[in-house]
């Protein structure tokens, strides 16, 4: 299973943290990595994403269908975007759009085997891929693109 994380892009600031809407700059990230991810985006790709304005706006950059999942907003818990992404096994690939600290604990969790808050930039995306060698399930991280090499 491939499982893409890609944080949200820049973004206003704003007392109702569902409704904060992108960025001029938050914009021209999306488009940037959404144009990235169409080109080199893994077979039977999932999307989900969180209901905040912000990675709605994120997401429709991709320009390819998606769900929302209001259990990965921007409180989600580790374990509640395990069960979203079926993590780690599902059948083909899920990406998701969602938020700090989350997605970054996840990432550490499948990488180093423990939580702890890594910082995912936004804009951003982190590759991950598990794997079986020699009896052994092994998470390996495929590719973390920061969006300021894109443009």
């Amino acid at each position: 299973m491939d499982l893409l994380l890609w944080r949200h892009a820049e973004a206003e600031e704003g007392e109702d943290d569902l409704k904060r809407r992108l960025t001029e700059r938050g914009e021209r990230q999306a488009r940037l990595m959404g144009a990235w991810i169409r080109e080199h985006q893994p077979k039977d790709l999932r999307i989900i994403v969180s209901p905040s304005i912000r990675t709605q706006q994120t997401a429709q950059a991709l320009k390819l269908p998606y769900e929302t999942h209001r259990k990965i907003g921007p409180d989600a818990c580790v374990s509640e975007l395990i069960a979203a992404t079926g993590w780690p096994d599902a059948a083909g690939s899920v990406l998701v759009v969602g938020h700090q600290p989350s997605l970054g604990r996840l990432a550490s969790l499948l990488l180093a085997g423990q939580e702890a808050d890594w910082s995912i930039k936004k804009g951003a995306l982190w590759w991950l891929s598990n794997r079986l060698r020699r009896g052994e399930t092994q998470t390996v991280l495929r590719a973390m693109l920061p969006v300021e090499l894109l443009g």
